[in-house]
């Protein structure tokens, strides 16, 4: 057999279902999988496999099943073996007649379609999503695998369709807000269809996660970029609220990534007073969906945003947006904080990750020198809260601040400060924070210089930098989450880091605040930033051998 596939061992006495042994032998996200009777191994485990079966069985009884022993040996030898859960569904090795039959009248009792329907769903969603999408996409889903559709395709639908939803946005009128209303609900329907598709058809990919984690995010900030041009065509210029939508809800995700990272293997996690608090909460149904609804999850906030679109005005939509987003990032931010209270150390991992999240470049590179010692438990975090705080108050409170040298000067202390705060590993209880602090440091920087510019065209021109560095900060969070490590320091580097963009940004501030200069110089910042992100971006994800990771927990997005 050609040693670039897959193989699998079933035992001839094997009772079960179809959609049992497809969970076990068809998933491409492990190396190995097994279910009671059948063992499948990816080409990077068939040598320890082939090993097994030339060392010949170990004693056991006649009932031992070959393929339950070398998936027990596997273990044993340190190859790991996934098991899926199979609830009602049948997988049984039978060693007499009576529980073959046995066996096969369970088979009977349960319908195997049904179970790998439900199971396309997520286990644990958001309430609009569950209630009102769920019930019906799976069909879809199912209809496209009949056809031979793939994941991928699905996804590139449901972005060319929100693409359709912010053009017609973008025309200004009545009709076309409500259309693209309704469009962008259809976009979501098929962006809860891709997934489905996966999971019922077990077509996971490294490329379809990553087009469809990143999709979501170009879809939605196209829609936001749709809804400014049209209400310039009705005369009212709400770009600003547009960056802010955007740069909030980034935000927002950047404090969801890096807490997960830095708790992911935490010796303490789920031990705070606060998670015992919402263990006790979700004890009581109903508090468990209007938790879900409170954070404003990706199915409540497109809805959210379908409806205001098709029955108001931009204006509206985006500050309604706001106004909920600003109210679930202080929730959830919140809640994160409590939970991180007295907790120990966190692993060197963890530290790892949260500084590839920092995206710190070569001028926080310099400030870090010589390397800090051990640091009090907020110490980090308050060194990046003292850069971000004097740069935004120079750029937004200072008079004359914004615009002139005195906001270099501050995004020099900015690019110092970042260097101290991530001069030691990132092991504090909250050093999670950096990450979020710094794109709210960037982000709100670019937006403050362009309101304060006011030359024409700088809005919509920070709004394409700060798209093409959020995608690069998302394309660092999917890379860590695929086990993959943060993007190569050399990109990094050639980036700016965040505090060297800022600079850049600042000092074309100073140096072209007024006329056309500063919206030029914003456009060849996205340009250059964004051939540079995107280029790397795409040779890895192309290339990636890195494991499928797709969304399964069903966590605000």
């Amino acid at each position: 057999m050609p040693p670039g596939l897959r193989i699998a061992v079933v035992d001839p006495r094997f009772t079960g279902h179809l959609h049992a042994l497809r969970l076990g032998l068809t998933d491409p996200r492990f190396p190995a999988a097994a279910v009671p009777g059948a063992l499948t191994v990816q080409p990077q485990a068939r040598e320890e496999l082939a090993r097994l079966l030339a060392a010949g069985p170990e004693a056991g009884t006649p009932a031992d099943s070959l393929p339950d022993r070398l998936a027990a040996r596997l273990e044993a030898d340190g190859t790991p073996v996934h098991r899926p859960e199979l609830g009602a569904l049948v997988a049984a090795v039978p060693a007499t007649p009576a529980a073959r039959a046995e066996a096969e009248t369970a088979v009977a009792a349960v319908d195997d379609e049904d179970v790998r329907l439900r199971s396309a769903v997520k286990s644990r969603d958001g309430f609009f999503t569950t209630h009102f999408v769920s019930p019906y996409s799976r069909y879809l889903a199912r209809w496209c695998a009949r056809r031979g559709l793939t994941p991928n395709q699905v996804t590139t639908a449901s972005l060319l369709t929100a693409l359709l939803a912010a053009g017609c946005a973008a025309t200004g009128t009545r009709a076309g807000f409500a259309a693209a209303g309704l469009l962008l609900l259809f976009s979501f329907v098929l962006d809860c269809a891709d997934g489905q598709l996966a999971r019922y058809a077990l077509r996971y990919s490294t490329l379809g996660a990553w087009l469809d984690a990143t999709f979501d995010r170009a879809k939605e900030y196209a829609f936001y970029a749709g809804l400014a041009l049209g209400a310039a065509r009705g005369g009212d210029d709400v770009w600003a609220l547009a960056l802010a939508a955007m740069v909030l809800q980034t935000c927002r995700h950047i404090v969801d990534f890096s807490f997960t990272e830095a708790d992911q293997d935490s010796p303490g996690s789920g031990t705070s007073r606060a998670a015992a608090l919402s263990g006790r909460l979700d004890a009581v149904g109903w508090t468990v969906w209007l938790r879900r609804m409170i954070v404003l999850p990706i199915g409540e906030r497109w809805a959210l945003i379908a409806v205001l679109t098709a029955l108001t005005t931009p204006r509206v939509t985006l500050v309604v947006l706001l106004v909920a987003g600003g109210f679930a990032a202080c929730y959830t931010t919140a809640g994160r904080l409590l939970r991180s209270v007295r907790r120990p150390p966190r692993t060197e991992r963890s530290a790892r990750a949260l500084a590839g999240l920092a995206d710190n470049g070569p001028l926080a590179a310099l400030a870090a020198r010589p390397a800090a010692r051990r640091r009090g438990a907020a110490g980090a975090p308050l060194w990046a809260l003292a850069g971000t705080t004097v740069l935004l108050g120079c750029v937004f409170l200072l008079p004359g601040g914004a615009g002139g040298w005195a906001a270099v000067a501050a995004a020099a202390v900015y690019a110092l400060c970042a260097g101290r705060a991530a001069a030691a590993p990132l092991t504090g209880p909250v050093d999670w924070l950096l990450p979020p602090l710094f794109r709210a440091g960037e982000y709100l920087t670019v937006l403050g210089l362009a309101l304060h510019s006011g030359a024409p065209g700088a809005l919509p021109a920070a709004f394409g930098l700060v798209a093409a560095s959020a995608y690069h900060h998302y394309d660092t969070v999917y890379r860590l989450r695929g086990g993959s490590g943060a993007p190569p320091r050399r990109l990094v580097l050639a980036a700016g880091g965040h505090e060297g963009r800022t600079l850049v940004v600042t000092a074309a501030a100073a140096l072209w605040a007024t006329g056309q200069g500063f919206t030029l110089a914003l456009w060849v910042l996205t340009g250059a930033l964004a051939l540079l992100v995107l280029t790397e971006s795409i040779r890895f994800w192309v290339s990636s051998q890195a494991p499928a990771v797709h969304d399964e927990t069903g966590e605000p997005q």
